[in-house]
């Protein structure tokens, strides 16, 4: 276990000191993992309770909403994405204006679980590296313990967890539906019903490095745009690093669609 990352050590010194911990569970993990089955192999690794994310996505929304009619001549940045949020900060300092001033679904969920449990250690699983960095650097206050899919397997490898059927009797303690797009590149302006609100100038929807650079760096001169939903990896959060799956890009936006949809 000497190659273990630094969060994982410490999901597993949680886990062997039978402490009240909250899974936190990115929109992204039908990808990885099987619903309800992940829930209840969580609960045999020592989850309490394990809540969706996507239960956070809608305060994001919204925020976001509340913004946009609070100052409608405003234009904003959208703000889930972690490494988008550090190219600005490096690189693009005259965007901090615009980068909206919300709760990532992360630290939005954090807040909830807080509230409903609050003496229980939040460990937020996804695929993102850099949701790391947004927990100790953004979020510190809200003492959120980050772990990738990737490590999260690795975990239920060392506590040899593996499924059983009994795990598909299990359901979310927290969960949300619409938000379930989330991780697929325009799952922000979707759920939210920009797309519905704005007219095709006034809003965008981004992913990957080489768009992304583009796009931020020709906001200012591009004055129709409103609302820009930006995502670093490509295609969204469904390709992000922590994931290691087979699937095509497309095959994962699938499988985010049919868990949407309930199927």
């Amino acid at each position: 276990m000497d190659n273990l990352s630094v969060e994982t050590q410490e999901l597993i010194n949680l886990i062997d000191k039978r402490g009240k911990m909250v899974a936190m569970l990115a929109p992204s993990f039908p990808v990885v993992f099987n619903y309800p089955e992940i829930v209840g192999m969580l609960r045999r690794l020592g989850f309490t309770r394990v809540v969706e994310v996507s239960r956070g996505a809608e305060e994001t929304n919204k925020q976001l909403l509340a913004l946009m009619k609070l100052h409608p001549y405003k234009r904003y940045i959208t703000n889930p994405c972690p490494t988008i949020v550090r190219l600005i900060r490096n690189k693009y300092p005259y965007l901090l204006q615009h980068l909206a001033p919300i709760d990532s679904p992360m630290s939005a969920t954090a807040k909830i679980v807080a509230k409903k449990y609050s003496k229980h250690k939040k460990v937020f699983i996804g695929p993102c590296l850099m949701k790391k960095l947004e927990a100790k650097e953004d979020s510190l206050e809200l003492d959120i313990l980050v772990v990738t899919y990737k490590e999260l397997q690795e975990v239920f490898k060392i506590k040899n967890i593996k499924p059983k059927l009994t795990d598909n009797l299990t359901s979310f303690d927290i969960l949300a539906k619409s938000t379930r797009l989330y991780p697929v590149s325009g799952g922000l302006a979707q759920s939210s019903g920009i797309i519905k609100k704005l007219t095709d100038p006034e809003y965008d929807v981004v992913s990957g490095p080489k768009l992304a650079d583009k796009t931020l760096n020709e906001f200012i001169s591009n004055y129709d745009l409103k609302i820009l939903d930006i995502l670093n990896c490509d295609g969204g959060c469904i390709n992000g690093p922590g994931i290691v799956s087979p699937d095509s890009l497309d095959r994962r936006r699938q499988k985010i669609i049919n868990y949407w949809v309930g199927r």
